[in-house]
């Protein structure tokens, strides 16, 4: 049984100085804090016990985590755990079974010896009715579990796939990792100590300290293997083989983040640190094995291939990690930028190869991504939507030459990549249509006409090339015209209003007793266009108002984010379109999923009726929030109502 004693056997003033940085406790201020205490309860819970259990529990108490960590996931009922996410001190248990005066709705677990502070349920809802900013913090908290208990129903697997623990690199993060502070050595102290303080410490890293206690350096097993390959004296002062700036990542970084930077910064660990203080530290081989197999693999695969075979081989097996990801629940926001990741390195290595078989281009290069690509936003091997600039050549010989390396580069490049799996466009927006093969001056000409002299052409236009974002090459020039597009649109209000009244006129699938509005004829027939008329609306939403207020960003979920942190739309409509994109977008990725595994090509028509009562509930309120996005757009271009 968990052990309780009161609150006081800890020093109070280090209990509130704990709570001034938990929100919304802070707003308590110290003699808030001081009569709080009086009630509260500290309980300790042993690695791996259950501190609730779903459907079983019956919440009592608030629990703020003030030492260790918390899992919490849903059971399954062939034994299976659908992992939700992780909690450290600070973080909240129970609020929500408390306003719905319900059991638990998830399993909570200890993953160390952890202690909480209990406040008892009665305090806790007086608290919410005396602070107005309790009651608003806590809203917006259970505004984000509803929709979070809908995407849990969602996720559960309709098939049985085996890729347990596939997901922990996406959700996990690295203070997760972490179990013991990190070995410390003074840089003074020689070699030798240090290869038996790794030893005796079964650590593969030690942080290296100042004499005044800074932490200067960092010394590897790596660096203990040089040292006998170079013959240096292991008497030698452990200054003399560290490796120094020590390399840093906050403690709230996810698992795959962290391994990324090793990959970008060449090294294999990383010092953990946390409000301003290295917590510990975290290495490549920590996490793989902390892992398992991943898709990270997949990545390396990718760096290490030689061939456009392999390239395409490799390509066609990136389906199998989107499955696994989907079906243990990430976040649309994170399987689409795994897709993004993955799709990235394949360009990189088609180019690659690509270009040193052509050798050297003539003048810089960068290959642009557009539409969803350039959105970081594909799910299912969506269309291919690129195109290619180069830097002006300084003469017209140089021109000529440019213009007959890229007229090949282009299409062998688009050939490569419909046999890795990417289809053609349609509409021809590609890097072998000449039109889309131009120099720096010939992109810049383009997006001054189009903003200019605004036709319905250029607004189609807008909706494809207004979300480039650099792929490959010479990213600077890239760059260097999404500031020329950011600052040649600014002002321009009549372009502006062109788009935002476009974005208006995609109807809201819902009839005025909130009922789909379904597809009525054709081989959709009785399906909502999820695409087209659920998630487009938004796309358009945070496109318009990212380029009016200057935001760079071309991801939708960043894009919205980012306008209501500037306080260019409330919180409010923050907080509910981004949960009613990322639901649309669950939904899709579940759909297309369903009908890869079927052999079909997927799509985006989804028939309602094959959802449960809880999906076609959210998904309705995800569809309303489409009114409320294009109500504050006829606010901010004062646009007829109607």
């Amino acid at each position: 049984m968990p052990q309780s004693e009161s609150a006081t056997s800890v020093p109070r003033e280090t209990l509130i100085t704990f709570l001034l940085k938990v929100p919304p406790f802070q707003e308590l201020g110290r003699s808030g804090l001081q009569s709080l205490l009086d009630v509260i309860t500290l309980r300790h819970y042993s690695a791996g016990e259950l501190i609730l259990q779903a459907g079983q529990s019956q919440v009592t108490h608030l629990l703020i985590i003030h030492e260790g960590h918390v899992r919490l996931f849903l059971p399954g009922k062939d034994g299976s755990e659908n992992l939700q996410e992780y909690r450290g001190p600070g973080e909240t248990l129970g609020a929500l079974g408390i306003f719905r005066e319900s059991l638990s709705n998830l399993n909570a677990e200890a993953i160390e010896d952890t202690a909480c502070l209990l406040i008892p349920r009665e305090e806790f809802l007086n608290l919410t009715a005396k602070s107005a900013r309790f009651a608003q913090y806590y809203l917006k908290f259970l505004s984000e579990h509803y929709v979070g208990k809908a995407l849990t129903e969602l996720r559960q697997p309709r098939t049985a796939v085996s890729t347990e623990g596939s997901l922990y690199l996406f959700s996990a993060q690295v203070g997760d990792v972490v179990r013991r502070r990190p070995e410390v050595i003074l840089a003074s102290e020689p070699i030798q100590r240090a290869a038996g303080q790794l030893t005796a410490g079964r650590v593969g890293a030690l942080l290296v300290a100042d004499p005044d206690g800074e932490i200067s350096g960092v010394v590897t097993d790596r660096d203990l293997r040089k040292v006998v390959a170079e013959g240096i004296d292991h008497r030698a002062p452990v200054r003399q083989i560290m490796s120094r700036p020590v390399q840093t990542i906050s403690f709230n970084t996810v698992c795959f983040d962290a391994l990324l930077e090793m990959l970008k910064r060449k090294v294999h660990h990383l010092a953990i640190e946390r409000r301003g203080e290295i917590v510990g530290i975290v290495g490549g081989h920590d996490l793989m094995v902390a892992q398992g197999a991943s898709p990270f693999y997949l990545l390396r695969e990718i760096l290490a291939t030689e061939s456009y075979d392999e390239i395409y081989d490799i390509s066609r097996r990136t389906p199998l990690v989107v499955r696994s990801l989907i079906y243990e629940g990430a976040r649309p926001g994170n399987i689409t930028r795994m897709i993004t990741l993955l799709n990235d390195y394949i360009l990189e290595k088609v180019l690659s190869l690509l270009q040193a078989e052509m050798g050297p281009p003539p003048v810089p290069y960068c290959w642009l991504l557009m539409g969803s690509e350039g959105r970081r936003e594909q799910t299912f091997r969506t269309d291919q939507d690129n195109g290619l600039l180069y830097a002006d050549p300084q003469d017209p010989a140089l021109a000529k030459f440019a213009e007959e390396y890229f007229a090949q580069f282009g299409p062998q490049a688009i050939e490569h990549l419909v046999a890795c799996g990417f289809p053609r466009c349609p509409g021809e927006v590609m890097a072998s249509n000449p039109k889309w093969r131009q120099p720096y001056k010939g992109w810049r000409n383009y997006f001054d006409r189009w903003i200019t002299a605004p036709k319905p052409q250029e607004v189609l236009y807008a909706t494809i090339f207004f979300d480039f974002r650099p792929g490959f090459g010479e990213l600077s020039l890239g760059e260097h015209l999404r500031d020329h597009l950011t600052k040649k649109v600014s002002g321009q209000d009549v372009f502006l209003r062109m788009l935002a009244k476009d974005t208006l006129t995609t109807p809201t699938p819902l009839t005025m007793f909130r009922n789909f509005v379904t597809e009525k004829k054709g081989k959709h027939k009785n399906k909502v266009d999820l695409k087209t008329k659920g998630l487009v609306p938004f796309v358009d939403f945070a496109r318009v108002l990212s380029l009016k207020h200057g935001i760079k960003e071309t991801n939708t979920l960043e894009r919205l984010r980012l306008l209501g942190d500037g306080g260019f739309i409330s919180s409010e409509l923050t907080t509910e379109a981004v949960q009613a994109y990322e639901f649309q977008m669950q939904l899709r990725l579940m759909h297309q999923q369903r009908m890869d595994e079927q052999g079909l090509e997927p799509d985006n028509y989804l028939d309602p009726a094959e959802l449960s009562d809880l999906e076609r509930h959210t998904l309705k309120d995800a569809f309303a929030v489409t009114n409320e996005i294009k109500s504050a757009l006829k606010d901010q271009f004062s646009l007829d109502q109607g």
